[in-house]
């Protein structure tokens, strides 16, 4: 039997964060991570401390990319426990809170995930991660002669990812 939690009693696990971590790939310096994106720094912050958006030449060490990320997990995990109602497993609500980082926590609560859970059709609700691959207007999931494409790959296998983690626990 899957266990599942009121939402309000969970928060993201290490692991969780070691994801995020590992798939936001730490810079020091601000990059623009995919063709239209916006420039990011540490874990994948966009906003500095203070709100204002990231620049380019922008840094940030080690230590402040992990406190910055850590704020920024906070506020996405209260928005999302707004929006989310129903129980979770600790593996779907991980997976949220990654997808919440990564889009935003009004795309998040606005998608199928949230929705398909929100109904009990957790299966579902790991489905439709598949549904998120575009970046900047460009279809990720594409190949070119049979090989991942360079322009943001790490979008699409991101979100095959998050499908397969959450299905483990189904």
């Amino acid at each position: 039997m899957i266990r599942r939690l009121p939402v309000a009693a969970l928060v993201l696990s290490a692991a969780g964060f070691a994801g995020i971590a590992v798939n936001e790939h730490y810079t020091d310096t601000a990059v623009i991570p995919t063709k239209n994106d916006r420039p990011t720094v540490g874990l994948g912050s966009t906003f500095r401390d203070d709100g204002t958006p990231v620049q380019m030449g922008d840094t940030i060490t080690p230590v402040k990319a992990i406190v910055r990320s850590i704020k920024h997990i906070q506020k996405d995990e209260a928005g999302l426990k707004r929006c989310v109602v129903a129980p979770m497993h600790q593996v779907e609500y991980d997976e949220q809170v990654d997808f919440a980082y990564q889009y935003g926590v009004p795309t998040a609560c606005r998608s199928s995930m949230v929705l398909y859970t929100n109904a009990g059709r957790y299966a579902d609700a790991c489905n439709a991660y598949t549904r998120y691959r575009f970046s900047g207007g460009y279809d990720c999931s594409t190949t070119i002669n049979g090989q991942p494409n360079r322009r943001c790959w790490g979008v699409w296998k991101r979100s095959l990812e998050r499908k397969e983690k959450c299905l483990s626990v189904q």
